[in-house]
C-alpha cells in the first residue's frame, strides 16, 4: 500500500512542472545593480553619444488662459533608449523577460519642459522605467503640463493659436545625448468644448550658444487648436449687431418724442459693458487689437456720431423762427437736392388743395358779389398760408372798403347852386353782398336812433314825412331803413360843415309844386326840410367813416397778425422738413457705414469661412 502511494506521488511530481521565476528574477535584479550607478551615462564607449527616442501623447487641451497666456494640456512622454548595463542572457535567468526599475534606480534622461510655468517647473509622475533582457529601456511619465503660450489675439473670436512644447535634455548637450523625434500620438485625444484640435506637427531643433561650441537639440511639438466661436458669436456678436442697429431705429424715432438721445446714450452705455466683458479675457497687450474690440470699438463710434447726429437733427426741428430765415445754401441743399436723391416729397406736395363746403359757398359769393364788374378767375396753386382763400378775400374785401368803385359813389355836379338830392330817388338796396369773409355791416350797427342828439333825431322825423308826402311807399322804406351803402363816402373837413356841391334833385313832382303863394311855402318848406336832411346825412357819414376807419385798422391788424403766423409756421415747417431729411441722411449713411464695418471686419479674419461652416451650418 504506502509502494503505491509513494509511485502515485512520483509520477505527479514529474508531470507537474515547478516555477523557478521568483528566484531568476530576485537574482537578476541583485546582479544587474551590484555596481551600477543611476549617475552614470549608460553606454560601451563614453565618447559615444546616447540615442533617445521622444515622442509625446495629447491626451487633452485642458485650459487656454489668455490673459495670462498659458495652456494646460494632459500629456504623456515616451522616452526609449538603451541601457548598456542592464542586459541579461534569457536562458540563464528562465522566465524573466523584462524588468521595471524605480526612477531612481536606473538612469533616465533628464528631459524636461523649457517652457514650463508650473510652480515646480517638472510636473511629470515618475513612474517606473519598463526594461527587457536587450537593455532596451522605456520610460513613459505621464504629467500636467503648463505651458507658457504666445496667444495671438489680433482675430478673436476668430483666432487659431500655436502652442509651442519645447523638450530637451537639461544638462546633457548633443555629443552626449542625442534626442530623435517620433511622431505625436492623438490616439486617444479627447475634444474640448471650446477648443478644436487641428495638429500637433513636431521638429528637432539644434541650438548653439555663446559659451559652448556643442549643439544642444531640443524637441518641439506645436499644439495648433481653432477656437469654436459659436459661444462668443451668440454671447459677445450678436449683441452688439442688435445694439448697433438699434442705434439705426434712433433715426427712425421721431424728434418730438424726446428719447433720440436717451437711447443713443443707453447703447453706447451698454457697448461699454461689452467692451469690459472682452477686456476682462483679453491680455494687456499693445501688440495687436483684438477683431471683437475693432469691431466693438467701430461701433461705438458709430453710436457717438449718432448721438451727434441726433443733437444736429433736434437744433433743426426746433429751430425757433425768430432766429431768422433759413439761408439760401441750406435751402437748396436740405429741401431740394437732398429730398430729390431720398426720393422725400414735403407734406402735401404734389396734392391739389381741398376746399371744405363752407369755404366754396364763400368763393362762389366772393364771385358772384354785386360789388364787382370784373370776372375773376381762380387759382389752384397751393399758398404757404393755412387759409389762402380766406385771408386774400379779406384783403380784396378791406381793398374795396379804402378804395370804393365808381359806379358805387353818387354823382357830383361841378355846379354850386343845385336843387338837394332826392332821397325817394336814391337806389333801394346799395349794401354789398355780404362776401363770405367780411360781416355784413350798417349804419344802424354803428348808430342808433337812440344815439342821436335831438336836432338829428327832429330832422330824421321830418324827412321820413317829407319822404312819406313825396314817395308814399318808397320814402317810408327809405325812412325806416336809413341805411347809406357802405362804400358811401362824403367829402367833409369838419362836422358842421356842409359841403360846397350839392347833388342835383330829381325832376320836381307836379302834383307837389303850386305857382302859387301856397305853392311857394310848400317848395320853401321842401327846401329846408331837404337841407336839414343832407346836413343829418353828413353828421352820420362822417361818424360811420370814422368808426370805420377804426374797422378796418383792427381788421388790417388782425390780417397781418395771420399772415405773419402764417410766414413762421411756414419757416417752422421747412426747419422740421430739413430735420427730416437729415434724419433720413444719416439713416442710409449710418446704415451704409455699419454694414460695411461688420462685413470688413468681421470677415477680415483668415478662418472666418472655416468657423461659419464648422460652428454655425
Amino acid at each position: 500500500m504506502c509502494q503505491a502511494v509513494a509511485l502515485w506521488l512520483l509520477i505527479l511530481s514529474t508531470l507537474l512542472r515547478v516555477s523557478v521565476q521568483g528566484p531568476h528574477q530576485r537574482f537578476l535584479l541583485r546582479e544587474l545593480l551590484r555596481d551600477y550607478n543611476p549617475m552614470e551615462r549608460p553606454v560601451a564607449n563614453d565618447s559615444q553619444a546616447l540615442t533617445v527616442q521622444f515622442s509625446f501623447t495629447l491626451m487633452q487641451v485642458m485650459d487656454v488662459d489668455e490673459k495670462n497666456q498659458i495652456i494646460t494640456t494632459n500629456a504623456w512622454l515616451q522616452m526609449q533608449w538603451y541601457d548598456h548595463y542592464l542586459q541579461w542572457n534569457q536562458s540563464e535567468y528562465p522566465g524573466v523577460k523584462n524588468l521595471r526599475f524605480s526612477s531612481d534606480q536606473v538612469w533616465t534622461p533628464d528631459i524636461l519642459l523649457y517652457n514650463s510655468a508650473h510652480d515646480k517647473f517638472d510636473a511629470t509622475f515618475k513612474t517606473n522605467v519598463l526594461v527587457n533582457s536587450s537593455g532596451f529601456c522605456e520610460y513613459l511619465p505621464p504629467g500636467i503640463f503648463i505651458s507658457t503660450c504666445n496667444v495671438d489675439v489680433r482675430w478673436f473670436p476668430f483666432d487659431i493659436q500655436r502652442c509651442e512644447l519645447k523638450f530637451g535634455s537639461w544638462t546633457f548637450d548633443g555629443w552626449l545625448l542625442d534626442i530623435q523625434m517620433k511622431e505625436a500620438d492623438l490616439s486617444g485625444y479627447m475634444p474640448n468644448g471650446e477648443w478644436d484640435l487641428l495638429e500637433v506637427p513636431g521638429g528637432r531643433h539644434e541650438v548653439f550658444y555663446d559659451c559652448c561650441a556643442e549643439p544642444y537639440p531640443d524637441v518641439t511639438f506645436v499644439v495648433t487648436i481653432r477656437r469654436r466661436t459659436l459661444f462668443y458669436a451668440l454671447n459677445l456678436l450678436i449683441p452688439c449687431v442688435l445694439l448697433s442697429s438699434m442705434t439705426l431705429v434712433s433715426f427712425l424715432l421721431p424728434a418730438n418724442s424726446g428719447e433720440k438721445i436717451s437711447l443713443g446714450i443707453t447703447v453706447l452705455l451698454s457697448l461699454t459693458v461689452f467692451m469690459l466683458m472682452v477686456a476682462e479675457i483679453m491680455p494687456a497687450t499693445s501688440d495687436s487689437v483684438p477683431l471683437i474690440g475693432q469691431y466693438f470699438a467701430s461701433t461705438m463710434v458709430i453710436v457717438a456720431m449718432s448721438v451727434v447726429a441726433t443733437v444736429i437733427v433736434l437744433q433743426f426741428h426746433h429751430h425757433s423762427p425768430n432766429n431768422g430765415n433759413m439761408p439760401r445754401w441750406v435751402h437748396l441743399v436740405l429741401l431740394q437736392w437732398v429730398p430729390w436723391f431720398l426720393r422725400m416729397k414735403r407734406p402735401g406736395e404734389g396734392a391739389e388743395p381741398t376746399l371744405s363746403n363752407s369755404q366754396a359757398d364763400c368763393q362762389s359769393k366772393t364771385l358772384s358779389s354785386p360789388t364787382t364788374t370784373t370776372t375773376t378767375t381762380t387759382n389752384h396753386t397751393p399758398l404757404p398760408s393755412i387759409l389762402p382763400q380766406s385771408l386774400n378775400s379779406l384783403q380784396v374785401s378791406l381793398a374795396q372798403l379804402n378804395h370804393p368803385l365808381p359806379h358805387l359813389l353818387p354823382h357830383r355836379p361841378s355846379t354850386q347852386a343845385a336843387a338837394p338830392l332826392n332821397p325817394s330817388l336814391r337806389e333801394p338796396n346799395l349794401h354789398p353782398q355780404p362776401n363770405g369773409h367780411l360781416v355784413y355791416m350798417g349804419y344802424q350797427t354803428f348808430q342808433t336812433p337812440a344815439e342821436l342828439d335831438p336836432v338829428q333825431m327832429s330832422r330824421a322825423t321830418s324827412h321820413g314825412r317829407f319822404n312819406s308826402r313825396l314817395g308814399g311807399g318808397e320814402g317810408e322804406g327809405a325812412a325806416a331803413g336809413g341805411d347809406t351803402p357802405l362804400h358811401h363816402h362824403l367829402p367833409c373837413s369838419k362836422f358842421g360843415s356842409p359841403p360846397q356841391e350839392t347833388p342835383l334833385s330829381p325832376e320836381p313832382d307836379p302834383s307837389t309844386t303850386s305857382s302859387g303863394p301856397c305853392g311857394l311855402d310848400a317848395v320853401g318848406g321842401s327846401s329846408r326840410s331837404a337841407a336839414s336832411h343832407t346836413h343829418s346825412s353828413m353828421i352820420r357819414s362822417v361818424a360811420v367813416d370814422n368808426q370805420l376807419q377804426a374797422l378796418l385798422a383792427e381788421v388790417q391788424f388782425l390780417v397781418e397778425r395771420v399772415r405773419e403766423q402764417d410766414r413762421q409756421l411756414s419757416l417752422v415747417e421747412q426747419w422740421q422738413f430739413a430735420a427730416s431729411v437729415i434724419d433720413r441722411l444719416f439713416l442710409v449713411g449710418f446704415s451704409v457705414f455699419n454694414i460695411i464695418c461688420t462685413i470688413a471686419i468681421l470677415m477680415a479674419a483668415p478662418n472666418f469661412g472655416e468657423a461659419l461652416s464648422k460652428d454655425f451650418l
